[in-house]
């Protein structure tokens, strides 16, 4: 029990994290891959089963593992991003915002739309990439 407070602590930010990367898939201002990222790094901590979930997923396991393996992003998900960004920043241009927000705002959205566009694509097709996690799995 003398671990319980802490795998509560690494169990409520991994299922936070899942939660606001759930929201950020509906609203264009809040991200979603960084908070899947940190559900992914504190999972295991909280929860293994957990961890199996999100590696297993069919949806978000290939694109973790890929990351996780290769610091990759599929090129797919680099074009949606960098859209993304670009059109939050476009909406809050038109919005009219205080052009000193706007600027550190697109420092800030450029910032990160430039590191993902130098990521590596990822190197194998989500197949093979579910195969792995499963066979890893199977290992555990």
């Amino acid at each position: 029990m003398k671990h319980h407070p802490s795998r509560l602590a690494w169990l409520t930010l991994a299922y936070g994290c899942i939660g606001l990367g759930a929201v950020g898939a509906l609203l264009p201002l809040l991200p979603t891959t960084p908070f899947l990222l940190l559900a992914a790094w504190a999972a295991p901590k909280g929860s293994p089963r957990l961890a199996r979930w999100l590696e297993q997923h069919p949806r978000l396991g290939p694109v973790l593992m890929a990351w996780q393996q290769q610091r990759a992003i599929p090129r797919h998900a680099k074009r949606l991003a960098v859209t993304l960004l670009a059109l939050s920043w476009l909406v809050l241009w038109l919005g009219g915002i205080d052009p000193v927000v706007l600027a550190v705002t697109a420092v800030l959205f450029g910032s990160v739309g430039a590191f993902v566009a130098t990521r590596p694509d990822a190197a194998r097709p989500a197949r093979e990439a579910a195969r792995l996690t499963s066979a890893s799995m199977e290992r555990r």
